[in-house]
């Protein structure tokens, strides 16, 4: 891809993966994906060689992959290997989880084993606040924090429920098991809720589909070593998704 040159602005806002930064254009923002990598609320930290080129790249893909399937989302454009050019929005202060399978806290949680596949998709919100460490709240818990009108909550469950079913198919086809992930969305101008965010091995749990070889930041977390090459797999497994890519 031609790096295309669109000049940064003021930075807005840096998180632990993320900078934003102002566009010409004030609707707009540059999302610059870092090589930071964090776990366990912030508490372990390190860097992945690439991580950011790596996952702008990937949420592009899936950003154009629910586009085209009826998923508004803040995506614009890749401007270049690190940044992107997005919607600017508000974001609404909730995470929205989506398991499958189980892993990572609902396995504390629950005492399932590892790996044990859910009858169905189940949805849990958690409240965005770093001091709190991104408590799990109910729909009732967040409506009393302000997080969301009911009708929000309902419709970005709905959504990423959506998304699970445009993604787990997608991602089978490749070899792939999508075992959970979190979405965060927002609301343009207009009112509209849109997906934002990222979608990535950060964010996701992904599994080889043959081997139950973990693909994502697990990795990271768990001192397993090979974190980078995972990464690149599901680069490579994924690929650079159009409209006109053959499904």
């Amino acid at each position: 891809m031609t790096d295309k040159h669109i000049e940064l602005g003021k930075l807005l806002y840096e998180g632990k993966a993320k900078q934003v930064y102002a566009a010409p254009n004030q609707d707009l923002v540059i999302i610059r994906y870092k090589d930071d990598a964090t776990a366990f609320n912030g508490e372990k930290k390190g860097q992945i060689e690439d991580k950011g080129i790596i996952n702008n790249k990937l949420s592009a893909s899936f950003f154009r992959l629910l586009e085209s399937s009826g998923v508004p989302t803040h995506f614009v454009t890749r401007i270049n290997d690190r940044d992107q050019l997005c919607r600017n929005i508000k974001i609404i202060p909730l995470e929205v989880i989506v398991r499958n399978v189980a892993a990572g806290s609902l396995v504390k949680r629950t005492g399932q084993a590892e790996g044990t596949e859910l009858p169905e998709p189940m949805v849990e919100l958690t409240y965005k606040d770093d001091a709190q460490g991104d408590p799990l709240v109910t729909k009732e818990e967040a409506l009393a924090r302000g997080a969301a009108k009911p009708e929000d909550i309902d419709h970005i469950c709905k959504m990423a429920l959506q998304v699970n079913s445009i993604l787990c198919p997608f991602l089978l086809k490749r070899k792939l098991k999508l075992i959970d992930f979190k979405l965060e969305f927002g609301h343009t101008d207009e009112g509209q809720i849109v997906l934002a965010d990222e979608i990535s091995p950060d964010t996701c749990r992904f599994w080889d589909a043959d081997t139950n070889e973990k693909l994502d930041k697990d990795r990271f977390r768990r001192d397993m070593g090979g974190v980078k090459e995972a990464y690149i797999e599901v680069w490579e497994r994924v690929g650079d998704y159009h409209v006109t890519s053959a499904e």
